[in-house]
This record gives structure tokens, sequence and C-alpha cells, in this order.
């Protein structure tokens, strides 16, 4: 048995329909109900109460650790989750980390990870930690705008970064999970190629086939969005990314054809995949 924290996300869902498809038993988890491919069992479960996720755990062998990001937040405790999964009788957990971690060590979010990531080594289980960096489905921020106005309103308009198509994640992560000899493995997840939010504006209506405008948007008028969804740390965090991203922030991983064989999506594929949501 297979448990997927945040089963019904960007990540989870897909990786969900990959192992069940593999045919492997899976437990899906998230905060509310929802539906889950056939032959997957689902459990309502909150991270925030590892002891709540004894049901989820019972009988799985691995897990896949995705946190919300109010699990983020100082004093979330989530390490309580590896714990409570050892107990369980897990043995393998695969941990959705950040590339931050690497890049940006001394942000207040990214010393929590890593502490959570330190955590996971010193467990006695099997791991691998994933750290992606931005995600494609990001722009979905930018659907309603799109829907009822053609607009996408965004930071840093002309600054790009090699965002990554959740699905390459989720394969990914299902690789790990499967795969002894990706035991120990920490893996950086870019998409191909830099892109910059103009880009992916003029990409998503060239896959709606009619014309979006662009609107640059403050530091400060992003965070105030960000901070609906987001610890405001966070949102600082992800802003000093996106505003002024690192050389190695720029760098394109080769990570995801070492694992899978072959190139990670570009983001035209994503937005083909996902047009609806703009229409």
């Amino acid at each position: 048995m297979i448990v997927v924290t945040g089963a019904t996300g960007n990540i989870g869902r897909p990786l969900t329909r990959v192992l069940a498809e593999a045919g492997r038993q899976v437990t899906a988890v998230s905060r509310h109900a929802a539906a889950v491919p056939d032959g997957v069992r689902h459990v309502v479960a909150d991270l925030a109460d590892p002891a709540g996720l004894e049901p989820a755990l019972a009988g799985a062998k691995a897990l896949f650790l995705l946190l919300s990001g109010d699990m983020h937040a100082a004093g979330a405790g989530p390490a309580g989750i590896i714990d409570q999964a050892a107990a369980g009788g897990v043995r393998r957990v695969v941990l959705l980390s950040t590339q931050g971690v690497a890049t940006r060590p001394f942000g207040p979010t990214r010393i929590a990870m890593r502490a959570l990531e330190d955590a996971l080594r010193e467990s006695g289980l099997d791991w691998s930690i994933l750290r992606p960096g931005g995600f494609a489905s990001n722009a979905l921020w930018w659907a309603e705008s799109i829907r009822t106005r053609q607009v996408v309103a965004s930071p840093f308009g002309d600054v790009g970064v090699p965002v990554i198509d959740p699905a390459d994640i989720a394969e990914v992560a299902a690789a790990c999970l499967l795969d002894d000899r990706h035991t120990g493995g920490v893996y950086e997840l870019t998409g191909p190629e830099v892109i910059t939010p103009r880009r992916q504006a003029e990409v998503i209506a060239a896959a709606l086939g009619t014309p979006v405008r662009f609107h640059e948007l403050t530091r400060d008028e992003a965070k105030a969005a960000m901070t609906r969804s987001m610890p405001a740390e966070l949102a600082e965090d992800t802003l000093d990314i996106l505003g002024s991203p690192s050389p190695a922030e720029l760098r394109v991983s080769p990570d995801v054809q070492r694992v899978l064989g072959r190139a990670p999506r570009p983001f035209a594929d994503w937005a083909a995949r996902h047009v609806a949501a703009f229409r």
C-alpha cells in the first residue's frame, strides 16, 4: 500500500493515477472528500494532526509527503508525520521539498523544510527528496482574469525561471516510490527552459486561440494577492525568487531526464492540457 498526501492537488492527483495504473494499492489522503480513481481508497485527514493519519497509514509501506502551505508556518511540526509513518510500519518516504532549500537556505520557510529533510534522513526509513522549482500550474492563478478580462496580471513580467509541469513531478515521485534505485536520491526538478510570465501569457493565448493582454503588478500588489492562500513569509520567499532568480535557480536541471529517461515537458504542453481552465 502506498499513501499519497495532497492527493487531490496538482501533483497528488496525477501521482495517484500513475500508481493506480501501475497496479499498486493506493490510499489517497486529502482534507476534504473528493473523487479518486477506481480502486483507490480515500481517507479524509489533516496533516496538522499526525495522529489522525493512523487510519490512512494502516498497512502502508510507502508514503508520498506533500505539505500544504500552512504546514510550512512556524510551529507546524511536520516532522511528527514522519514519526507517525515510521511507527505505523511505513518503510519508504518520498518528500516534496523545494529547490530553495539549496538555493536560498536562510529563508524561514527554507530553514523549516531543511529541518524536515534532516528529520527524514535521520528517521531510519528509506527516503528520496524532490526539490522542484516553480510550477507551471501556478499559471492557474490567472485563470479567472483570463476568462473574464483576457488579461494576465503578474509581477516581474520579463524575469523567467524554468517552471516544471506538476505531472513530471508526479512521475518522478512514482519512480522514487516504486524503484529502490532512487533510495537516498535528492532530485532538483525543473522544466526544459527558462520562461517569463509574459511569454507564458503568450503561450496560453496561443492555446486559446484568442489574445491575452499582460499587466505587470507591483511586488506589493502581488504579495497582497498571494497571501490570501499562503503564509506571508512563503509569499516573500517566492517573490524574491521570481524577481531576482539566482544562477542556480535559472539552471535547467538534468534530473527529470535522469529519472524518467525523457526531457521534462515544456510549458506549452501544460497549457494545452489545461486550456479549459482559461476559457
